[in-house]
């Protein structure tokens, strides 16, 4: 949804064509990141991949809030990427302490 997004938004405009690149970068980064977690060799690097998908999720949502805000982009689509962040980075960070907590038992 990030990348149509991202192809959607008015190439005219400078700022936010930067700000749409950011929200490329990151909002993938997520993805890759979360590809890397769930081919993880050790509980640390899984919780070091969750949580650099937490802090890309949340990157994410400054562009798409920097989009909607400062440069006035409104669409469902940036809505829904919103939502869809913030229940994203609730997910991940549950994900990271769950497993602290079980690797911290052992």
């Amino acid at each position: 949804m990030t990348i149509r997004l991202f192809c959607k938004l008015p190439r005219n405009r400078v700022e936010v064509a930067v700000l749409g690149k950011q929200l490329l970068r990151s909002g993938t980064s997520v993805v890759a990141n979360y590809r890397e977690a769930s081919r993880a060799r050790s509980d640390s690097e899984f919780v070091s991949k969750i949580d650099q998908c937490a802090q890309e999720a949340d990157e994410s949502v400054l562009w798409l809030e920097l989009l909607r805000d400062d440069c006035a982009i409104r669409s469902e689509q940036l809505d829904w990427l919103l939502k869809e962040s913030d229940e994203l980075i609730a997910i991940f960070v549950t994900m990271s302490k769950k497993v602290k907590r079980r690797r911290d038992a052992e």
